[in-house]
């Protein structure tokens, strides 16, 4: 039995090298390929945030005799003193902080009452449903959406910003489709002890919706923080200008850095592509903060509603 065993062990052990070894054949030829052109590819997407960064920390005269540099000769923060000395961005950085705050948790919290309410039996639900279904690709074109603003009285105000984006239409549908995928035993259990649907909602549905509820508020977190075009529409005061809208103004027009409204007093002209790179930087630093915090939501979240139970 014992040598009956052993060769069984020894078959078992062909069997188990043989395909390894020829996978490491194999990768001497397809997949060294692969994982060369992936790294070609890779490098391609990394640069233009390297080059970013760098182009905003180096001197200008380096800037203009290497624009597509690799190692810096010297480094100097002036551009970056420069975007926290003036006082336009500063405000600009508190109005988009405070309008992802705000306007984050205006959406998030319609568009979780709507999800659950399209889970429920309601008269007409089909209906509501069919109509937010249509403005995903029907509109009334922006001549009636800016008479729609001004007759509503939100030129020129920071609710505008937020207010007339209600929510997300896909957004809703995910999450409506994931809350219908929780047991309805769990509400009808909470519904026999007493529960009312605000506090199934909030004591049972939304922890167990935890990963698709956080995916979303990220979502509705970056284009919060990305807003500029509500802004580029109804807003003309300086001093409600969100973070993007002010660093478009910088992109659109290099003169824009040098004067008044950014600094507060007339200055020389500054080095103007280290500004430009110095908000981007300063823009997406706190995306990139947020986000390693909530990835491990992001599978589970986008494919907790993906497919209709």
């Amino acid at each position: 039995m014992s040598v009956e065993s052993n060769l069984g062990a020894n078959q078992m052990n062909i069997r188990v090298h043989t395909p390894k070894a020829n996978r490491l054949k194999h990768f001497q030829l397809m997949d060294g390929i692969i994982i060369a052109l992936l790294s070609i590819f890779t490098l391609l997407i990394i640069y233009p945030f390297y080059n970013t960064i760098l182009v905003s920390l180096v001197p200008q005269n380096d800037y203009i005799r290497s624009p597509l540099m690799l190692i810096p000769n010297k480094i100097e923060f002036n551009s970056y003193e420069f975007v926290f000395d003036s006082p336009i961005l500063l405000r600009s950085m508190r109005t988009s902080a405070l309008l992802m705050l705000v306007g984050t948790a205006y959406n998030m919290f319609l568009t979780v009452l709507f999800s659950y309410a399209m889970t429920k039996p309601l008269p007409g639900r089909r209906l509501f449903r069919f109509l937010m279904v249509f403005t995903m690709y029907f509109g009334g074109g922006l001549v009636p959406y800016y008479l729609l603003i001004k007759a509503l009285d939100l030129m020129n105000t920071f609710s505008v910003m937020f207010l007339p984006s209600v929510i997300s239409v896909t957004y809703m549908l995910i999450i409506s489709n994931s809350m219908n995928n929780i047991p309805a035993e769990l509400s009808e259990s909470a519904q026999i002890d007493g529960a009312g649907e605000m506090r199934i909602l909030f004591q049972i549905i939304l922890p167990l919706s935890l990963p698709i509820l956080a995916t979303f508020t990220l979502y509705y977190g970056v284009e919060r923080w990305n807003e500029w075009y509500s802004a580029m529409l109804f807003v003309s005061t300086i001093e409600l200008w969100p973070l993007q809208y002010t660093l478009r103004k910088i992109i659109s027009d290099a003169n824009f850095v040098s004067t008044q409204a950014m600094t507060g007093e007339f200055r020389p002209p500054t080095y103007a592509e280290g500004v430009k790179m110095a908000c981007i930087v300063v823009t997406v630093f706190p995306l990139m903060a947020v986000y390693p915090f909530l990835q491990r939501y992001f599978l589970t979240g986008l494919t907790a509603g993906a497919v209709k139970g």
